[in-house]
């Protein structure tokens, strides 16, 4: 039996661990297994560029893998129904279809069982392959595995990586909010990653609180107020997409908190306030980047130095700092909590894939189950709960 895996999209807390976790089940399954690893995602299937990946290897072997951060075979942004993108980056020749390169490979390679691991747009992409495979009568099972840090894939419940993801984004902030000391009157931006769905941000915020609680009683038994009091450890604006704001209103608040402790510590994800961004980019004449998926490409939006200005323009500021922990947390390797997270995952999907039951693997929010879901039914941009409990008692807390 041949397996072959394939990690695509951005990086995340999960990719290396997965592959770990699945070559594991796979070695202890007693079938005669042969594994290998597509190079850099679909541009590796599209290429046949793989290598052989270890099979037989001792549970301490296995441990050291699951504690990798990045992805053991490289990722990249493929979509294969977009021909022309795959033509520019020279992946296909112009009379060739992406989806029957890519099957036609998974052929030639003699793969039994495929697991893309990634976001919706590598689920969606894992989709047209499966459909395409399905259509010609091919005998490939696919099964994916849910990976985002941002936490958006519809309809799964949690995508693995992300609580990793917000656990890093958090201890950096613990760090650089020490720099709050080093001038009077300081900004903090945290922009943190997150295009449409704001919950890595808010989950980042959230167990940042968790680590402060912790360190409440001893600032405040050190009594060295103004400068080292614990106002001046809090987060005090956070901004999602799926929020909209009254500025002038905003603003009047912000300017209290910094007259009253001489900083302002801001959370703000990289998707908030794209629509202003992109339309102000766009009226002078700026371009903007989109990806193979048709994304803004969100380097070119500087979300944190345009949300800066705005609170400048209107609050005495003597220094700004703007700090993004995205790429820091994406590519830590998985905490506990995750790693239990991807081991019931990945041992259900090994199940899945051996009954040849294609889909991706996750927990199924409709049904709250552990489910090989419909490639069909995936579907990106799954905002953040701004009524959940949780949440509305964050944003209680940092507007008090």
């Amino acid at each position: 039996m041949k397996i072959a895996f394939l990690t695509s999209g951005g990086n995340a807390p999960c990719l290396s661990s997965s592959i770990a976790r699945l070559l594991y089940n796979y070695n202890k399954s007693g079938n005669k297994i042969e594994a290998y690893g597509y190079i850099n995602g679909f541009s590796g299937l599209l290429r046949g560029e793989k290598i052989s990946l270890p099979i037989n290897l001792t549970d301490s072997d296995y441990e050291n893998l699951y504690k990798m951060g990045g992805s053991l075979i490289g990722n990249s942004r493929i979509k294969l129904t977009n021909k022309q993108d795959c033509i520019d980056k020279k992946l296909i020749n112009k009379d060739q279809d992406p989806l029957k390169v890519a099957s036609e490979q998974l052929i030639k390679d003699k793969i039994d069982i495929l697991h893309p691991i990634g976001g919706d747009d590598t689920n969606s992409t894992a989709r047209d392959l499966a459909n395409y495979i399905k259509s010609k009568g091919i005998d490939i099972t696919l099964v994916g595995i849910p990976k985002t840090i941002d936490n958006d894939i519809y309809p799964v419940k949690q995508s693995l990586g992300a609580s990793s993801a917000a656990e890093s984004g958090a201890m950096f902030f613990n760090n650089i909010v020490n720099e709050n000391n080093m001038s009077p009157r300081q900004l903090i931006v945290h922009e943190v990653m997150g295009r449409n769905s704001g919950w890595l941000t808010a989950y980042t915020a959230k167990i940042y609180n968790d680590i402060l609680d912790r360190k409440k009683n001893s600032l405040e038994n050190l009594n060295l107020k103004p400068i080292h009091s614990l106002d001046r450890f809090k987060i005090h604006a956070l901004y999602v997409p799926e929020e909209s704001y009254n500025f002038t209103i905003e603003l009047d608040r912000l300017e209290k908190v910094m007259d009253n402790i001489g900083c302002l510590n801001i959370f703000i994800s990289e998707g908030a306030f794209l629509k202003e961004i992109s339309n102000e980019m766009e009226s002078k004449g700026n371009k903007i980047n989109k990806d193979a998926f048709g994304h803004i490409q969100l380097d070119s939006i500087d979300t944190g130095k345009w949300i800066s200005k705005r609170i400048s323009d209107k609050i005495n500021i003597q220094r700004v700092l703007i700090q993004k922990s995205g790429y820091f947390a994406r590519s830590s390797a998985p905490n506990s909590e995750d790693l239990e997270y991807i081991f019931k995952i990945c041992d259900f999907a090994f199940k899945q894939a051996l009954d040849g039951n294609s889909g991706v693997a996750g927990v199924d929010e409709r049904s709250d189950q552990l489910s090989c879901i419909d490639f069909n039914l995936i579907k990106g941009d799954k905002g953040l709960d701004i009524d959940s409990k949780w949440y509305l008692n964050m944003i209680k807390e940092i507007k008090a």
